[in-house]
């Protein structure tokens, strides 16, 4: 280990890392010289540090990381003035139902939604990282089972799916700001049939909860 102060070399490391960063990320930057009771402990004192900046360091289902804090979320905005990405109605009812259900088929999606879901919308919230297959139903066909990712917890600032609002409507998710990687293609008659594209903004993500376990 070098004479760097390790709480020091983690808080240059969470401000350029690209992506959360988890207790093992860190202790393999410190050399795993440093148990994880004591990364955890030196993490606490940066966001005590932090708090009251409008750049917090938080604790998200994968990691840790720095982000600003929501209510400057409309002036940074001035620096991407470009028209966000959407995505649809039918797109964002069948990523609350496998929030909320999961693991779900397809099938299971259908039934709740009362219509066919397209290939398509599966495919694009594969593609943002927000959901993947977990398994494969023990039925005639083994039709797979879906679920969310810890992307996908990441992205709506959470780390767990405990801390979901209660009933969330595909309205309310739209609301909630999750970050949009792209825009979402056309899909059918049952995008027609939902009526709109909902705006994606970037997300406005809160403090962590600490009822949630910490991260190893």
């Amino acid at each position: 280990m070098t004479s760097i102060d390790p709480k020091i070399l983690i808080e240059s490391a969470l401000l350029c890392a690209e992506r959360p960063l988890s207790i093992a990320d860190l202790r393999r930057l410190l050399a795993d010289e440093i148990d994880a009771t004591e990364v955890r402990r030196l993490l606490d004192e940066l966001a005590l540090q932090w708090q009251d900046r409008g750049v917090r360091l938080v604790r998200l289902a994968s990691g840790w990381r720095f982000q600003s804090v929501p209510e400057l979320g409309q002036f940074l905005d001035r620096l991407h003035p470009e028209k966000p990405p959407r995505y649809s109605r039918a797109a964002l009812e069948t990523l609350a139902i496998i929030a909320y259900r999961q693991p779900v088929t397809r099938g299971d999606i259908e039934d709740i939604r009362g219509v066919g879901v397209a290939s398509q919308i599966i495919r694009t919230l594969e593609e943002r990282g927000w959901i993947e297959v977990i398994g494969h139903k023990d039925v005639l066909g083994r039709p797979e089972l879906l679920g969310t990712t810890r992307k996908f917890l990441d992205d709506l600032g959470l780390r767990s799916l405990a801390q979901l609002p209660s009933l969330l409507a595909a309205d309310e998710l739209a609301g909630a700001g999750v970050a949009a990687g792209a825009d979402a293609p056309p899909e059918s008659a049952e995008a027609d049939e939902a009526g709109e594209e909902l705006h994606q903004g970037e997300i406005g993500l809160g403090e962590p909860d600490d009822s949630v376990p910490s991260l190893n």
